[in-house]
């Protein structure tokens, strides 16, 4: 759709995994370690105008995500979010669907030598919260969680 930033994103570099349906991406902003942000690759503006195979591929694509978080990376439980706020700010909303899901962690995540701390475990997620991962870290942790993006 014209205008829509998701549906004219082509960035391939942090493209974790990508189907008919959806493309799952390691976010630009890693404030919570493996932060990932799945796209609906059609423009939609709600989960409820998900047909039946967007919701089963999306199932799919949480499971496997969970599965990685937890057993590869120590993550205790996952919170996924789907807002869309943002996109009502405009004077025209175009809203396109996308979930953000924050790993959450109850003890540190080592990547590269570095300790990574989830400091508000057991707390709601902090908004606008600083990237915390380094780029080399990122990296790494992009690697890893590609590997296991099997589905």
């Amino acid at each position: 759709m014209r205008g829509c930033e998701w549906c004219a994103y082509k960035e391939t570099e942090w493209l974790l995994y990508q189907s008919l349906h959806w493309s799952v991406y390691l976010a630009d902003r890693q404030d919570y370690v493996g932060r990932c942000i799945l796209v609906l690759n059609r423009h939609c503006g709600s989960l409820s105008e998900l047909d039946v195979p967007e919701w089963m591929e999306l199932k799919t694509i949480i499971n496997r995500l969970e599965w990685i978080y937890k057993e590869v990376l120590g993550a205790e439980l996952c919170n996924w979010s789907c807002l869309l706020n943002n996109f009502y700010k405009e004077l025209v909303p175009n809203p396109h669907l996308h979930i953000h899901v924050r790993p959450r962690y109850k003890n540190a995540v080592v990547i590269n030598d570095h300790a990574y701390i989830d400091t508000e475990f057991t707390h709601h997620y902090a908004l606008k919260k600083e990237s915390i991962v380094l780029d080399d870290d990122r990296k790494v942790l992009y690697a890893l969680m590609k590997k296991h993006c099997v589905f």
